[in-house]
Formats: structure tokens, C-alpha cells, sequence
């Protein structure tokens, strides 16, 4: 059994993530001001003896004594990181050099959470590990590509100035139950869209591409990323190469959930990239890790959370 510090573990993604730690038997420290993340997610887990939450802003420095740390926190949809961007910028950067403090003092291996968003709009595709990116310093969505950006650098520098052993993981679009209905995330968008009968909202001509992990393969590679032995520190990118137009998303979540929604066309973000696709081949070489749930099952999966929460209103 480790002791294993998951920051962020009230989210979307760090709920699953101590769910998937506690089930191989570890102990878990969830920490979380539930500026995003939210308490039901992790409900079912409080009365496990072996799970802590801790109510925490890591902007503060935290002490605990932890084995692995993974950290998580950061909002991660436009909607929640572009309402306070000097906050974001402060849960990246100040976040990051507070937990690599925190591992550094008690020799803890670390895992940052990165994403696809440090290639920004790429010119590159499908985006390699070796790519640097094209990303605008001083748009809307700095505060989180740039902030995670400088998290890396920072995770780096620690690593050869201080011999803190890292691990850092760049994940593109995940979704799965969880999500936040109200996140501004195309997947969350098009299902309570769909759900409700109302007209699915497409950026510019939706020809746009992304591709799309589902929630327990990422976490499947999370874990075995941080289990690789000392010195594969990364980046290692996470996503499914599976590539499809938002538009062609749109039509299979109306078809999955039989709604009779339209479709409506907006004006394109800015910033917004134009395709995003990962290259796994990294992942798939050092420790065989590729996604395995197909498109359909996911979202059958979401689209049952989505109904469940429909019904009890909590939208």
C-alpha cells in the first residue's frame, strides 16, 4: 500500500483517479477547494478508511507525508478558466511550485497533469511529445495553455536542479460520467443539448477536429505512467488518434440519444484550434498503453450520467 496525494481529487478527473488508487488498494489523500471539483463526485468514497479529503487551495502550501503525488488541480474547460484567468495562472504556477516543494521536502514522486493545450493551435499533426507548439501568450485562453506551459517548465527544473522525480503527462480531450454539465465542453455541451431538445450549438463550420479518450482509459494510462521506473520523467502524451469533425460528434450524439435537436452554427473562439490529434506512439512503447473504449460506449456511458442528473435537476 502507498500513501498517494491526489490534488484536484474532487474533479472530474481526479474523482476517478483516487476511485481507480483506492480500488488497487492504496491510501488516498484527496485535496480540493471545490472551485470546480464538486463533493458528489466523491461521496461514495468518504467512508473508506483508507480515503482523506482535505479542503485546500494549493495556491497555499500544504504539508502532508505521501508517497506519490498526483497533481490534478487546475480548472480545465474555457468556461471555468477564463472566469478568474489570474486565479488559473496562480493554481498552474503556484500550485506546481508548491507541490514540487511538498516533493521535494519528502522525496515523493510527482505526476503533473498536464494537456494537449501546450501545442496550442498546432501546425504539427498529429502533435508529437518533441513538438513546441504555436500558442498566443496574451489571449483568452493564455492564462491556462501558458500556465501549464510554465507548470512543465517548472516540473523540469526541479527535476535537474533538486533530482525530484517527475512524471509529466499531457492529456487531450477526456470525457465520461462526471463531467460538469455546465463546463462549456463540447461533450457536456452536445449531450444536455441533446437531452433537452434544444439545438446543438456548433463553433465556426464544425469542421473543426478533435479526438476523444474516454475517462477510464486516461486514467488507465495516468497510473502506469507514474509506475514507469525512475527516470521516465516524460512528457508523455494520453488522448485517443481516433480523429473526427465536431460536427460529426454532434450528429452521433443526436442519433445515440434519439433527440430530434437542430443544429446551430456560432462564431469560432478565438484561439480555438483547428484539429487536435495525439500521437501515442510514446505511450505505446514505454508501457503499452493505448485507449480501448470505442466512441459509442463512452458516450452511452455520459449520456446515462447526463440522464441521471437531468432527472434529479441538478442542472
Amino acid at each position: 500500500m502507498s500513501s498517494i496525494l491526489v490534488t484536484g481529487g474532487a474533479g472530474f478527473l481526479g474523482s476517478h483517479l483516487c476511485e481507480r488508487l483506492l480500488a488497487e488498494g492504496h491510501e488516498v489523500v484527496c485535496v480540493d477547494n471545490l472551485y470546480t471539483g464538486q463533493k458528489r463526485n466523491i461521496a461514495h468514497l468518504l467512508a473508506n478508511p483508507y480515503f482523506e479529503f482535505i479542503r485546500h487551495d494549493i495556491t497555499f502550501p500544504l504539508y502532508l507525508e505521501v508517497d506519490e503525488i498526483y497533481n490534478m488541480a487546475c480548472p480545465a474547460s474555457p468556461v471555468h478558466y477564463q472566469f478568474d484567468p489570474v486565479q488559473t495562472l496562480k493554481t498552474s504556477v503556484h500550485g506546481a511550485i508548491n507541490v514540487l516543494g511538498l516533493a521535494k521536502r519528502i522525496k515523493a514522486k510527482v505526476l503533473q497533469a498536464s494537456t494537449s493545450e501546450v501545442y496550442g493551435d498546432p501546425e504539427e499533426h498529429p502533435q508529437t511529445e518533441a513538438y513546441w507548439g504555436k500558442v498566443n501568450p496574451i489571449g483568452t485562453r493564455s492564462c491556462y495553455d501558458e500556465g501549464k506551459r510554465c507548470a512543465e517548465t517548472l516540473f523540469f527544473d526541479y527535476h535537474r536542479q533538486h533530482n525530484v522525480e517527475i512524471r509529466v503527462a499531457r492529456i487531450f480531450n477526456t470525457y465520461g460520467p462526471r463531467m460538469q454539465e455546465n463546463d462549456g465542453r463540447v461533450v457536456s455541451n452536445f449531450i444536455i443539448q441533446a437531452l433537452k431538445g434544444e439545438d446543438i450549438t456548433l463553433y465556426g463550420d464544425g469542421n473543426q477536429t478533435r479526438s476523444f479518450c474516454y475517462v477510464d482509459d486516461l486514467i488507465r494510462g495516468l497510473i502506469s505512467l507514474m509506475n514507469m521506473p525512475n527516470g521516465t520523467t516524460g512528457p508523455v502524451n494520453l488522448g485517443n488518434p481516433f480523429e473526427f469533425t465536431i460536427r460529426q460528434l454532434a450528429e452521433r450524439v443526436i442519433e445515440l440519444t434519439g433527440s430530434r435537436s437542430g443544429v446551430k452554427f456560432l462564431p469560432l473562439p478565438q484561439d480555438d484550434p483547428r484539429q487536435r490529434k495525439p500521437s501515442i506512439e510514446l505511450a505505446r512503447k514505454l508501457f503499452d498503453w493505448q485507449p480501448t473504449l470505442q466512441l459509442d460506449y463512452g458516450l452511452g456511458e455520459t449520456i446515462a450520467y447526463f440522464e441521471m442528473v437531468l432527472r434529479k435537476g441538478q442542472t
